[in-house]
């Protein structure tokens, strides 16, 4: 067998396109979840019963089912709920199906990662003394400037290394956003390769794209974690 360099080059240039699709997926789903996560780690250590219950019943039912099941069921759902609620509530004629499909990719990678790193963020908070907070609230702290200024520091440092888990698996995971019809790695490859069949060719190219990608993400958290555990260093005098 004999593989076709030269669509396998022209596959990794249009590759190259699909990349800050890929990228542009994991920041927005980052930076919307993990707020939201946090906040869902502060509420599940709290004292409310009914808030932490539904927490832990959406952290279970998102991470005991299948990332392709809920792709497939809210790609099928959500624009139809959408689209009654414009039309029909609104009395608005927008065509909720004319949408850029990678809206549904964040909701579902969203949805994913929010639970995660609430569990992530849960187990990092748990890891720094409860007695810090109460001498923060002592000398006249209040609880947000308490998590901003005493205990998150210290978790995060906890929280990194699943963190940056969290953040490949993530990007392992976008390459399902094809199923949705956006335009990432993996979509531009399967499109080339579908001409000729060259898909051996198609899937060896984007195996060593997503290993170049993780392989960074994980650099830039390494030199992260050197940076934010520098206070951890004794002190020479």
């Amino acid at each position: 067998m004999q593989l076709n360099t030269q669509f396998m080059w022209e596959t990794f240039l249009d590759v190259l396109q699909g990349i800050p699709v890929t990228l542009k997926i994991v920041v927005v789903t980052l930076l919307v979840s993990s707020p939201l996560g946090f906040l869902m780690a502060v509420s599940k250590s709290g004292e409310g019963r009914i808030g932490r219950r539904i927490i832990v019943a959406y952290v279970s039912v998102i991470r005991g089912t299948p990332v392709v099941l809920q792709i497939l069921f809210l790609y099928s759902l959500l624009p139809t709920v959408l689209n009654y609620l414009i039309k029909e509530v609104l009395g608005s004629s927008y065509n909720i199906f004319n949408l850029d499909p990678i809206f549904y990719a964040y909701v579902v990678f969203i949805l994913n990662t929010t639970a995660v790193l609430s569990e992530v963020f849960r187990s990092a908070l748990s890891t720094v003394n409860r007695g810090q907070m109460e001498a923060a609230l002592s000398i006249g702290m209040s609880r947000p400037q308490a998590y901003v200024r005493i205990i998150m520091p210290q978790a995060l440092v906890a929280a990194l290394p699943n963190i940056c888990n969290t953040t490949v698996n993530l990007l392992k995971s976008t390459s399902l956003a094809f199923m949705m019809t956006v335009k990432d790695i993996t979509a531009i490859a399967k499109i080339d390769a579908s001409f000729g069949y060259n898909y051996l060719e198609a899937y060896l190219v984007i195996f060593v794209v997503y290993i170049f990608l993780c392989s960074a993400v994980q650099g830039v958290f390494h030199l992260t974690e050197q940076g934010v555990a520098v206070y951890k260093k004794p002190v020479v005098s």
